[in-house]
This record gives structure tokens, sequence and C-alpha cells, in this order.
């Protein structure tokens, strides 16, 4: 069986789906100074970076950036198999904070839920907001996303992958799905 490969996003698109996110994060806080945006790592995080410098460019308004790891905080460590966790870098509270949480793809809604219940470890923010790049559906909690990039249904046996420059040295959203 080969998988066949069917471009989702090109650098492009990816460009002005990062552009339109920045946007309604901005339209939907009253407060930009309040704002911060939070990345699940790996890639969550790159995109809150990117979507951080989209928003300065926007509003000139310089938007704290922290990285997430929910690894601890999975019920389904015994499905997904143990992986090393990375760093959280959250050196700011966020009490009182508009936060997005920002991923690449949301898909059963575990990983969000995973990083719902982290981050009240650093505060209680005054609104918990989830921008996503790609919404695949197929939840198995009640979690949806305030931003989302691109609905894009799929066959639960699919695969969604997210390429980002700076860590896969090209910008591209690509869906896998097996031949029969």
């Amino acid at each position: 069986m080969s998988a066949k490969v069917v471009e989702i996003l090109s650098s492009e698109d990816l460009r002005r789906t990062l552009t339109r996110l920045a946007s309604q994060i901005v339209e939907k806080s009253r407060d930009l100074s309040q704002l911060v945006l939070v990345g699940i790592y790996t890639r969550g995080v790159l995109l809150a970076e990117l979507l951080a410098r989209q928003i300065e460019t926007l509003e000139g308004v310089n938007v704290a950036v922290g990285a997430l790891d929910i690894t601890f905080y999975r019920d389904d460590l015994d499905k997904i198999g143990l992986r090393t966790p990375a760093k959280t870098n959250i050196p700011f509270d966020l009490t009182g904070k508009t936060v997005v949480l920002v991923d690449d793809v949301i898909f059963k809604g575990r990983t969000i839920r995973a990083a719902l219940n982290a981050v009240t470890e650093y505060g209680r923010p005054e609104v918990i907001r989830l921008a996503v790049l790609v919404d695949r559906g197929h939840r198995e909690v009640p979690i949806h996303p305030d931003f989302i990039g691109k609905q894009l249904p799929t066959a639960k046996e699919e695969i969604v992958k997210v390429y980002l420059q700076d860590w896969d040295d090209r910008d591209a959203v690509e869906l896998m799905a097996a031949n029969n």
C-alpha cells in the first residue's frame, strides 16, 4: 500500500492563512497588551511565533509568546507511546491575560484538553482561546477552535502533515491518504 500525498496549503497559502488568523485574533482581543500566545510543542510553538510577528506587523504591538509541553498532562500516553518532553517556557504569569493556545492540527481534541490542564499551572487567564492551522474533525472531547486556518474533513486513517520553514526547511500542509 503506497501513500498518496495531496498538497492542502502551499507556502503562499500558508502565509495568507497566518495573516488571516493574526487579524482574527486581533479583532477578537479587546486589549492587545493583555494578549499572549502559547504554542503547543512542536509546530504550535513555531506557529505562535509566526502569529506574534504578524500581529506586530499589523498592529505594532509586541505579543508575548510561550511554549507548552503537554506530555505529562495527556490521558493517552499508553496509545501514543513514550516521548521525550520538551521544556515548557512560559516566563510570565497568565493571570488576567487573554491566552490563545496555538497548535498546528486539531484532531481528537486530546492534546488541547491536556493543554488546558497544563495552562492552569501558570495562572488564571481571563479567557483562553484556541487557534489551529488545520481542523480535521473527529473530536473525542467537546473542544472547538476559536480561530481555524483551514477546515479539512478527513478520514480517520489519513494523516495531515504541517511543514514549517524554521523546522522542516519548507512551508506546506499535506494530506497523506493510503491508496487501496
